[in-house]
């Protein structure tokens, strides 16, 4: 027996209004996220933008300060704000780097000539599928997509096998995502870029039908562990980091690989990239070469959390699928395109 759904509904207009604030906060947000208590007057300081786990990137940066001496001031935000912000400030941007949790954000700051080619000896501790193509930034961490259930509501045989199955008629109400979210919004890139437009804004449009929406991976996982969903695409650290906590939010649930390089197998690399107009070039790089260094990478590997390893040689947490099993599509990450995602989304009516 369910329980009733505590759903969290969200409108359309609510969103906007919620976009433009965001959008009139975008000049304030560098100094109001700015962790370090103001810049280093250190000459050799450096400003990265951050989006990443703030934890796990004060992790990178304690250990490179420790290492090379050089500050690191960090300004905290989303992948979307951080993003749009270096794209308002182009060349007069005081960021140094920018790293992101989801490589959409990474393609829309290149794509509006923003970053330096990343230094060759960095690309080469990233193997070719973990980066794009085209060197501007590099993979530093991955996450996989995941399809976590209820194990009281669903058994393994009766698991959709690809994430397309859920567009049918007998999942309708059954499965939830976080639309609103960059995180969903990178996978729903990916399967614009595997499967084309058409099948797309067919899911897409079958999501709105069939799909709960709530706010956030997390709320996700709590609503599948309450029984008050059947199962729900989200990453797979949420159920990793849950169980490692005890599983207040996840006992009650499995994680499902869908594999055989379907899109719902989707790997999303977190990227960090140089800026063009950094002043502090060799220090900038710097830091990009530790984060995807052995030291930079273990710190993955031991730490809570509980993303992939990309670089480096480094292995997985032993409490993780390896990545190799994961049977993930090959997607350039630079390909990713946020703009046509969140149109297409905005259309359908999900955001």
């Amino acid at each position: 027996m369910r329980t009733t759904p505590s759903r969290h509904r969200w409108t359309r207009g609510a969103l906007a209004a919620g976009a433009l604030g965001v959008a009139a906060l975008l000049t304030l947000s560098a100094c109001s996220n700015d962790t370090s208590g103001g810049d280093s007057e250190d000459a050799n300081a450096i400003t990265v933008y951050n989006a990443q786990h703030e934890s796990l990137t004060q992790e990178w940066v304690d250990e490179f300060t420790a290492e090379t001496g050089i500050t690191v001031n960090l300004r905290n935000g989303s992948d979307t704000e951080m993003a749009n912000q270096l794209i308002a400030e182009s060349d007069r941007s005081p960021a140094d780097v920018f790293l992101t949790e989801n490589s959409p954000a990474m393609a829309a700051v290149e794509n509006a000539g923003l970053f330096a080619d990343v230094a060759p000896d960095t690309l080469a501790q990233v193997p070719e599928q973990y980066r794009p193509s085209t060197g501007k930034w590099t993979g530093i961490a991955a996450r996989s997509t995941v399809f976590v259930y209820n194990t009281e509501a669903l058994t393994p045989d009766r698991l959709p096998k690809s994430l397309l199955d859920l567009q049918n008629p007998e999942w309708k109400g059954r499965w939830a995502a976080s639309p609103s979210g960059a995180d969903f919004q990178a996978i729903v890139a990916a399967l614009l870029e595997l499967r084309g437009e058409g099948a797309t804004r067919a899911w897409l449009d079958a999501m709105k039908a069939g799909s709960v929406p709530y706010k956030g991976n997390t709320a996700v996982l709590k609503a599948v562990n309450a029984g008050e969903i059947d199962g729900g695409v989200v990453y797979h650290y949420y159920w990793f980091g849950d169980q490692a906590r005890g599983g207040e939010n996840s006992s009650n649930t499995q994680l499902h690989y869908f594999r055989n390089e379907d899109p719902g197998a989707f790997v999303s690399v977190s990227g960090g990239g140089v800026l063009a107009a950094s002043t502090h070039q060799q220090q900038a790089q710097e830091f990009l070469k530790f984060i995807t260094g052995k030291k930079g990478q273990e710190i993955l590997q031991t730490g809570t959390s509980f993303e992939y390893p990309v670089g480096s040689d480094v292995a997985a947490n032993p409490a993780l699928v390896p990545l190799v099993e994961l049977q993930a599509p090959p997607v350039d990450p630079s390909m990713l395109d946020s703009a046509k995602v969140t149109q297409m989304m905005t259309d359908a009516g999900l955001i």
